[in-house]
């Protein structure tokens, strides 16, 4: 126990989690952003979709593809001069966002796409019945129907997001990871490393209770 008080003593383990929360929620947002109308653009360009096109389709399904099969290490080092472009950095929590996000749009667009797949087929056809036009039928039929999956899917990304950014710390990043190497993998402390794994576990733990929670929620109304 003492060990352990002297590495928190020694170490900004909280600090570390408020920057490991900050890359993640920001570069959330903009996967989401970006992730959630490709999802939905590959479900509606389907054989039986709202906007059947076998070019668009099999167009996306291939990037989504690509890009969900590179590492992330490799994709973080390739975009460093991008990084460095866009933001001014490519290290510390602002030179994160970038490369995070981008690695988990591919993720979040099949995540979409997969919720939405989920929505009853009789509801859509009920839909089209009342007259409602595609685009009702995706904004108030299809996204609405996903909520609960959707939700769920969120909770998944967070978390895998949260992987990638201790990942980062390997590259100069901010965050839990960058403490893991700098203070515990290059100085060969593995109690500092253990501690630091026992926070992230705690961190991904909590998330995916409180998301498990909201979920809930949303299916009993």
């Amino acid at each position: 126990m003492s060990q352990i008080i002297e590495i928190l003593q020694r170490v900004d383990i909280f600090q570390g989690i408020v920057d490991t929360l900050l890359m993640v929620a920001f570069s959330t947002i903009i996967a989401y952003l970006v992730g959630v109308p490709i999802g939905v653009l590959v479900l509606a360009t389907e054989k039986d979709g709202l906007f059947p096109n076998k070019t668009i389709h099999k167009g996306l399904n291939i990037i989504i593809n690509l890009g969900r099969s590179i590492p992330f290490i490799i994709l973080l080092i390739a975009l460093i001069p991008f990084t460095r472009a866009i933001i001014g950095t490519s290290i510390g929590v602002r030179g994160m966002i970038i490369p995070l996000a981008i690695g988990a749009i591919p993720f979040v667009a099949r995540l979409t796409e997969t919720s939405l797949n989920e929505v009853d087929k009789g509801v859509i056809e009920a839909a089209k019945c009342i007259g409602c036009n595609n685009f009702e039928i995706i904004f108030q039929v299809y996204l609405v129907e996903a909520i609960p999956s959707l939700v769920r899917g969120l909770a998944i990304t967070i978390i895998m997001l949260i992987g990638y950014s201790a990942l980062s710390g390997a590259v100069g990043g901010g965050g839990l990871g960058n403490i893991a190497i700098e203070n515990g993998y290059y100085r060969f402390d593995t109690k500092t490393m253990f501690v630091v794994l026992v926070f992230i576990v705690i961190v991904v733990q909590v998330i995916q209770v409180i998301f498990d929670m909201i979920a809930k929620k949303i299916d009993k109304k």
